[in-house]
């Protein structure tokens, strides 16, 4: 279908290491600039921002950021014009994403709708939800949401909030951004939705008819454990190989 740090050392270079170090290299920046080099879709808006490593590399001159805190000052602001023009566009809101869209949206997407926007924010199923959906509701119709954080691969990555601030903030978090994308796929059979396996799994988000939707609640979703979602991974997710990306849109990564 065409859509318009732990290190291992193995010298037994088999096929599954092929593929896992195929899949390692496709990343949330490579998938972004992909789209919109070879789908021409510009206006961009990404949420949970950070330090900006993936926003200040994005090349378009619609560029929205969404973030209640920052990790970067004026200085930098200006440093990153220098190494990427495009930044000279850039807008930025320090704030939740929730008052980002009640205060602010309808005036940012007046004239030009969201093209492609990328999800990194709270890392909560409810949290996650909202941004999805109200992205959506200032997407153009051939717009393509990213979600990261959509795999996680240890019961402690998955975790809540407030048990991943209860170790200090240390290890990796996705919590349950999984459970959105298994809402999407469960309870939005306007849109299509799946996963790529890479880069902690990148959810795909689009306006697309979905015949074919899970049969779960919004109830069951919440109730589902971790050991439930480890054993319906591929169901619950669409995971798709690397490889998908480029059948599916119909571009090189």
């Amino acid at each position: 279908m065409i859509y318009t740090g732990k290190s291992v050392i193995n010298f037994t270079f088999t096929l599954p290491y092929i593929i896992k170090v195929f899949n390692q290299d496709m990343n949330r920046l490579t998938v972004l600039k992909a789209l919109m080099q070879q789908k021409n879709l510009r206006n961009y808006l990404e949420i949970g921002v950070f330090n900006g490593h993936i926003f200040f590399r994005i090349r378009s001159s619609f560029k929205i950021a969404v973030d209640p805190g920052f990790a970067f000052d004026n200085s930098r602001k200006a440093g990153k014009i220098f190494l990427n023009p495009y930044n000279f566009y850039n807008r930025y809101f320090q704030k939740t994403s929730d008052d980002f869209f009640a205060q602010d949206a309808a005036e940012v997407f007046a004239q030009k709708k969201v093209e492609l926007s990328l999800i990194d924010g709270m890392h909560e199923y409810e949290y996650a939800l909202r941004d999805v959906e109200n992205t959506l509701r200032y997407a153009d119709d051939n717009a393509v949401i990213i979600l990261h954080d959509c795999n996680p691969q240890a019961k402690e990555d998955a975790c809540s909030f407030g048990e991943w601030k209860a170790r200090e903030f240390t290890g990796i978090w996705n919590g349950d951004v999984w459970r959105t994308i298994l809402h999407l796929r469960s309870l939005r059979n306007d849109l299509t939705a799946f996963v790529l396996d890479c880069d902690h799994g990148l959810g795909v988000v689009i306006k697309q008819k979905n015949d074919r939707p899970l049969p779960y609640t919004k109830e069951q979703i919440a109730r589902f454990t971790f050991e439930d979602f480890v054993a319906n991974r591929e169901k619950f997710l669409g995971l798709k190989p690397t490889s998908y990306f480029s059948e599916f849109f119909g571009v090189n990564p």
